[in-house]
């Protein structure tokens, strides 16, 4: 009889080791590779090991034929609709992720009972969760009658056995690192598991048509927990995003085949769940708090929406032993890119100081257009001397200390001036004036400062 094969595997990124090491070569992360059964000696799937494999025959089509587009359900979440590109379309495999305890399993639970109200047949599976605590968080939520179909269940076979016979239109699996296959040897939530039980589900989505939706955890670093083959395998990923602490929540599409990649839905939590925001573009605008250093409005663009975010900076006096520099909202490293070009540039300066910078209503950068918008309010802080009021700021800093253009720039400036704006600083080549709103081009980060020193 042939020896079993086995292999470590990392259980981070899925890189496969023949001995146990401490470190992995693949990612650098410490103790986390495990020792798991292959699914055949050498590492073959079971069918290739056999010698038995199914052919059949391969049907081509033109390139110039014109394939319909692929029916979709509505969600009945107009902002979750907008992520997923008009709709949730069918046969495809869908992984949310996010943080524990952001509302994923609110936002689905929701979802999931919205469409089985229209009349979709909705399936909702738990391997967290007893079906009395499902039921429970629906009557919370006010949406206890709807005729979704709970289980709570925890193994492969079982779950594909009963889609089968339930037929269902959209299955909701809460969460894929709670599967397992027997198949496999190794624990629920290993790389091998992970990968067998979305390969499954994924493949249950195309040959039955029905639309799968699964629920992933994240690790410290904010990453999907498990190989990362598994964000190849599914259609589409989004990420769940938002502060504990604030009721706003951010929906972001980072892949999508049948939709944006670039989308954003925004949710305001309250107390019967998540709802779709009134008014995205204004609710990451800090308070009507007293003119003070350290302010400035950044107008960014999400997909093909404009937003506004109000970014906050706060430069301490110096300090006795190593500065701090502490960020939330925004990339660690673009802010310390942005402290080289301040003191190599303009001879500000700050490395002994301390640097605190905070994006307010848990919205997060992710554009370089950032730049100039936290440039001003750390500008601001450090020289004390307030951004006036009705101003918004975009553009990327070069290292050279030179303002870039960016993307998408009269969107930006018309939604500022919807929302009452009434001067923009933005990269050369912008129009003058728009919908009122004076618009002043930069060239340099110098000459922000000088403008700042001279209100």
């Amino acid at each position: 009889m042939a020896k079993t094969a086995t292999a470590f595997i990392c259980q981070s990124c899925g890189a496969a080791h023949g001995k146990w090491t401490g470190k992995c070569e693949g990612c650098g992360a410490w103790n986390t590779l495990v020792e798991e059964t292959l699914g055949a000696p050498g590492g073959l799937p079971a069918a290739a090991a056999s010698g038995r494999s199914r052919t059949g025959a391969v049907e081509f089509a033109p390139l110039s034929s014109a394939e319909p587009p692929p029916p979709r359900f509505s969600t009945g979440l107009a902002e979750l609709d907008r992520v997923f590109g008009g709709g949730l379309a069918r046969s495809c495999a869908v992984l949310v992720g996010g943080d524990p305890g952001i509302g994923k399993s609110t936002l689905l639970l929701q979802s999931a009972a919205a469409m089985a109200t229209a009349g979709v047949r909705t399936v909702y599976i738990s391997g967290e969760e007893a079906v009395s605590q499902i039921q429970g968080r629906a009557r919370r939520l006010g949406v206890a009658e709807a005729p979704v179909q709970l289980a709570a269940e925890t193994d492969l076979r079982a779950i594909l056995k009963a889609l089968k016979s339930a037929q269902p239109d959209v299955v909701v699996i809460d969460s894929v690192q709670t599967l397992w296959s027997d198949g496999f040897d190794a624990a629920p939530g290993s790389v091998a598991q992970v990968r067998a039980c979305a390969q499954e589900l994924t493949r249950f989505a195309k040959k039955t048509g029905a639309s799968v939706i699964l629920v992933g955890h994240v690790t410290k670093d904010g990453q999907i927990a498990g190989p990362r083959v598994l964000e190849h395998m599914v259609d589409a990923v989004f990420y769940f995003e938002g502060e504990r602490g604030h009721q706003f929540r951010v929906l972001r599409s980072v892949k999508n085949r049948f939709g944006p990649t670039d989308e954003i839905g925004v949710f305001e939590m309250g107390e019967h769940g998540l709802s779709g925001a009134r008014d995205p573009s204004a609710l990451f605008l800090g308070g009507s708090e007293a003119e003070a250093s350290g302010r400035a409005v950044f107008a960014a663009m999400e997909g093909s929406r404009p937003m506004l975010a109000e970014v906050q900076a706060l430069v301490g006096p110096e300090a006795a032993g190593s500065p701090r520099r502490s960020v939330v909202g925004w990339d660690a490293s673009r802010l310390a890119m942005l402290l080289a070009v301040f003191e190599t540039r303009c001879g500000l300066r700050l490395a002994g100081r301390d640097v605190y910078l905070s994006v307010t209503g848990g919205y997060r950068i992710q554009e370089p257009a950032g730049d100039l918008a936290a440039a001003a309010a750390l500008a601001s802080s450090l020289l004390e001397r307030a951004t006036r009021a009705g101003s918004v700021y975009f553009g990327e800093v070069a290292l050279s200390g030179a303002i870039r253009p960016v993307g998408r720039i009269e969107p930006r400036l018309r939604e500022a001036a919807r929302l009452g704006f009434t001067r923009a600083f933005a990269p050369p080549g912008a129009p003058e004036r728009v919908d009122g709103m004076v618009v002043h081009g930069i060239s340099t980060l110098k000459q922000l400062i000088d403008i700042l020193q001279g209100d």
